[in-house]
């Protein structure tokens, strides 16, 4: 097998936050073996980038590929989802997202066939079903429903409702030997649930500690949707790792999830676009409103993370909302944070969040080559990373071309 040789490009180096001119980066069997200055051609193929600026993929720890299955009534085939979830990774990829982590719905079986080559589409880890109290931000019934929720894990295979430790305990070793690499509980109300307000505290502190144990001895971590400050911190005392959304966190919270080196994955684009395209996915006036109401926080959770050193990662949520808007996360960020952050917080923060440290993230030695060639300087313009990928003129996962429009480089077959 033959090196492939990159030169001619400027590197951008996540960690420092700055291009590095004049560099050359050596590939070899999915991996990054060699990034210096001259590096020698001999016996590699090598690829003039003209100049372009050669990242990291980009890495989203909030999606939901299966959103459709999640919330359609009647109920889809899961033959249909596993097709529409093909064509969402596939689309994911082409924006120059070559990692994600579904937060909730995703089985092993998409991991597997993505690794197959079944569907073309990023790396990806999955956190299974996610498990919810009954009222809480997954239990779908209409309050005037009498039929009680079934608590039993085999009942859905999108969502467990589970009260009480032992069935907490249960429910998480199940997802666990499904090949969960992640725990997803619900801390809080949501937006999308119709029996639960926003600002509801769900799970008893005994009910997280047993999903943190669970994890934990399995060598996984639990992600806790939580939008209250109260419910933030209640799942990051009892060791919850990853904070999904956060909006209402306020200064001491945000100080308690920095000492405890816990993350927050804010996802604040689905607000926009919920709010804006709302009626034309079909979702109620009692979700609209909600979206409006967490809308109206902005971005003043960004600031106090920021503050506060919280390391944050990067997710985007678009559960209902059209997924074309993926990458308009970074934009919405860079409206208060330095653009350097921003990238940060998608690739070496996010590959951090997800045990990848050193693996993902960064265009370095011993990282899969898992990167982007960007037709200018991101730091400069995030504008760069929009409209689909428009302005990405390569994408590799794993050493394997997803697309090229680089002179020398072919995309593999199974791109269509």
């Amino acid at each position: 097998m033959h090196d492939t040789l990159l030169i001619n490009l400027a590197l951008l180096d996540t960690g420092a936050g700055r291009l590095r001119a004049g560099q050359c980066v050596r590939i070899r069997g999915g991996l990054i073996v060699e990034v210096g200055e001259g590096l020698a051609g001999a016996g590699a193929r090598v690829v003039d980038l003209g100049g372009r600026t050669l990242m990291p993929g980009l890495i989203d720890c909030h999606v939901h590929i299966c959103s459709d299955s999640m919330t359609a009534t009647p109920a889809i085939f899961p033959a249909l989802q596993a097709a529409r979830s093909g064509r969402i990774l596939r689309e994911t990829l082409m924006r120059g997202f070559t990692t994600v982590r579904d937060a909730g719905g995703a089985d092993f079986g998409y991991v597997q066939a993505v690794e197959d080559g079944l569907f073309e589409g990023p790396r990806l880890f999955v956190s299974g079903r996610p498990i919810s109290q009954t009222g809480g931000h997954i239990d779908l019934r209409n309050p005037a429903d009498p039929w009680p929720s079934c608590s039993c894990s085999e009942a859905s295979t999108l969502r467990v409702v589970a009260d009480g430790v032992d069935a907490v305990r249960r429910a998480c070793r199940e997802e666990l030997r499904r090949g969960a690499h992640a725990i997803k509980i619900m801390a809080s109300g949501g937006i999308s649930s119709p029996a639960d307000p926003i600002d509801h505290v769900q799970f008893s502190t005994a009910e997280i500690e047993a999903a943190v144990d669970e994890a934990t001895r399995a060598k996984r971590y639990v992600l806790a949707h939580a939008y209250t400050d109260e419910a933030i911190a209640r799942a990051v005392t009892a060791g919850v790792r990853s904070i999904e959304h956060g909006n209402f966190i306020e200064d001491d919270t945000a100080r308690l999830m920095a000492a405890r080196g816990a993350f927050l994955v804010p996802t604040l684009v689905v607000y926009r676009r919920i709010v804006a395209h709302g009626r034309e996915v079909g979702v109620s006036e009692l979700h609209l409103e909600k979206a409006r109401e967490v809308l109206a926080t902005g971005t003043r959770s960004l600031e106090i993370a920021h503050r506060a050193g919280v390391k944050m990662a990067f997710g985007t949520d678009l559960f209902r909302a059209p997924k074309q808007y993926q990458a308009e996360e970074l934009l919405i960020r860079a409206e208060v944070l330095p653009a350097a952050d921003v990238l940060r917080s998608a690739t070496l923060t996010s590959a951090e969040l997800l045990g990848m440290a050193g693996r993902l993230g960064r265009v370095a030695p011993g990282h899969f080559a898992d990167v982007l060639a960007v037709d200018g300087d991101p730091l400069a313009d995030l504008g760069l990373l929009q409209e689909q990928g428009r302005h990405i003129a390569l994408i590799m996962k794993g050493g394997v071309i997803h697309k090229s429009h680089v002179a020398g480089l072919e995309a593999a077959p199974t791109s269509r």
